[in-house]
């Protein structure tokens, strides 16, 4: 994994808008209606080859294949592991009944706060039998196909996003293991094929996980230190997962998962910060740029952070579709370079801008301009941080 050595380099978390054409095929695979797969697939290819290059010529150093072929960073494991089975509907939002939607439920009944959701369908699966990894020939396309959007592109390196077990966990439940230690231990051993897949292929690994800090907001009846409880048994599993994998090729990226609304009960840093350095890393990306979490810079100041370990803060957020300013991205950079010195900070994002394909909060307009914000910022702190 590079180091910011001579000017702070640039990425993001991984999702981007999926074209318009692409999203209907989709949409039509999973309905089970037939597609050409031989032209889906090469929509895919070109869907990727496109994307690597929109974030080459935007500036952006550490660039992925956007998921192009995923319905979404989460439920695209679904068709990867075996022992879970599909039932009829569609599976209750986990943020249904949460902190959030209980103290504010006029607005999370909203038009504005449910405007993606019936493009966000998501097959109800639970786990009726023994999970083991079955994605290997899905895992080899996605890796081929974003080796080949990078020949002569440019990019400085390239990651690829794989879900944490303990995300496949809380969206599928479990009707076959003991218990939920046992469960997610084997999503664990199931997934370490996949992590370790991605790294052999000569890709930074990184791992979404955002349910290590959401949990608390879908837990109302969980005070904070039975959700850091729960939050240390999931590391654990994690880290069982990413044994042998050196940690100087992952990148561990947590967020709060709720895109735009009142956020009062995100769970603070302080209260799990400890815990996410536990992760065995070599780069931790987080949200630092909503309102919510902006001042949560400082916590860093507090804690003891390895020398040999990257942040990737949020300067830009999916949080709101105003396009942040250079010159407050530069002074997000420059307050990240004085905790831990500028080689060890790389401009991030705080969430991905297309979690779930055809997710529409952001316009893909006002993504590519916060992009552009955020490479223009990097370069303004970079010239302060380089004189």
């Amino acid at each position: 994994m590079k180091f910011s050595t001579e000017r702070i380099l640039t990425t993001h978390v991984g999702s981007l808008p999926r074209p318009d054409d692409l999203f209907e095929l989709m949409l039509a695979r999973m309905d089970g209606n037939a597609v050409d797969e031989q032209a889906y697939a090469e929509r895919v290819r070109n869907a990727v080859k496109d994307c690597v290059r929109q974030q080459v010529d935007a500036g952006l150093d550490v660039v992925s294949d956007g998921e192009m072929a995923k319905p979404s960073f989460i439920t695209y494991a679904a068709s990867r592991l075996s022992g879970l089975e599909k039932r009829e509907g569609f599976r209750p939002s986990p943020f249904a009944n949460t902190r959030e939607t209980r103290d504010f439920p006029e607005y999370y009944q909203s038009a504005v706060a449910e405007q993606v959701s019936a493009r966000r369908r998501r097959a109800l699966m639970v786990c009726a039998g023994p999970v083991a990894y079955k994605g290997h020939a899905a895992l080899k396309v996605d890796l081929e196909t974003l080796k080949a959007a990078l020949v002569g592109a440019g990019a400085a390196e390239a990651f690829v996003p794989a879900i944490a077990p303990s995300n496949v966990e809380a969206t599928t439940p479990n009707e076959y293991y003991p218990t939920p230690e046992a469960y997610v231990f084997a999503i664990a051993e199931a997934m370490r094929e996949e992590y370790r897949a991605i790294v052999d292929a000569g890709f930074l690994l990184q791992i979404d996980d955002p349910f290590l800090v959401t949990y608390y907001i879908t837990r109302p009846d969980l005070d904070i230190a039975a959700c850091r409880k729960w939050a240390e048994l999931r590391v654990e599993a994690l880290n069982a997962a990413l044994s042998g994998i050196p940690a100087d090729r992952i990148r561990f990226h947590t967020c709060y998962s709720i895109n735009m609304g009142p956020r009062i009960h995100d769970m603070q840093l302080k209260d799990i910060v400890d815990i996410i350095l536990k992760v065995r890393a070599g780069a931790y990306s987080f949200e630092a740029a909503n309102p919510r979490h902006e001042h949560e810079w400082e916590d860093w100041q507090r804690i003891k952070i390895p020398d040999d370990k990257i942040l990737i803060p949020g300067v830009i957020t999916q949080s709101t579709v105003l396009v942040e300013h250079p010159e407050l991205v530069a002074q997000r950079l420059l307050r990240f370079a004085s905790v831990v010195g500028r080689e060890r900070v790389i401009a991030g994002a705080d969430c991905g801008f297309a979690s779930f394909a055809g997710s529409n909060e952001v316009h893909p307009s006002i993504v590519w301009a916060k992009f552009k914000a955020l490479v223009d910022g990097a370069r303004l702190a970079s010239r302060q941080l380089w004189p």
